[in-house]
């Protein structure tokens, strides 16, 4: 899969999002009106099939996971480990911001730039890497890799 010009979903910063919470005479209604921690991993998956105008087979395909292990991730009804997680994103051309909410929304770590596997496949990311030249990059540095 060829990389794709994204368009963007437009969401608050969570700078702005902290300053509306803190001059916030009650918490309910921010929380009530951001739908915090309301998002779970299928929906966050569907948003960003729908933003990127992919289908999930051909996701699923190009992240290397089982077919209908894939469909399970993608409807709730499977967890997915941080590695399946990352092989979505890389298969989607997530951003790092995109990647880091896909992992969140996961129950899953975010990148971490200090640990030194984490610090690579954020380059990659960052850079465009497909999932296959950041399994190359992390070989070369003697890091696990994703698949």
């Amino acid at each position: 899969m060829g990389r794709r010009r994204k368009k963007r979903v437009e969401e608050p910063l969570t700078e702005d999002m902290l300053v509306e919470l803190l001059d916030a005479p009650d918490p309910r209604a921010f929380i009530k009106r951001h739908e915090v921690g309301e998002r779970s991993l299928a929906e966050y998956l569907d948003a960003l099939l729908l933003e990127k105008g992919l289908k999930r087979s051909a996701v699923v395909r190009e992240a290397g996971i089982n077919e209908t292990f894939g469909y399970q991730i993608f409807t709730g009804a499977r967890r997915a480990s941080r590695d399946n997680l990352l092989k979505l994103a890389f298969a989607m051309g997530c951003s790092l911001r995109e990647t880091n909410r896909l992992l969140q929304a996961g129950g899953a770590n975010e990148l971490y730039c200090k640990n030194r596997r984490d610090a690579i496949v954020i380059f990659a990311i960052s850079h465009g890497y497909t999932l296959q030249k950041t399994e190359e990059e992390l070989y070369r540095f003697g890091e696990a890799t994703i698949s």
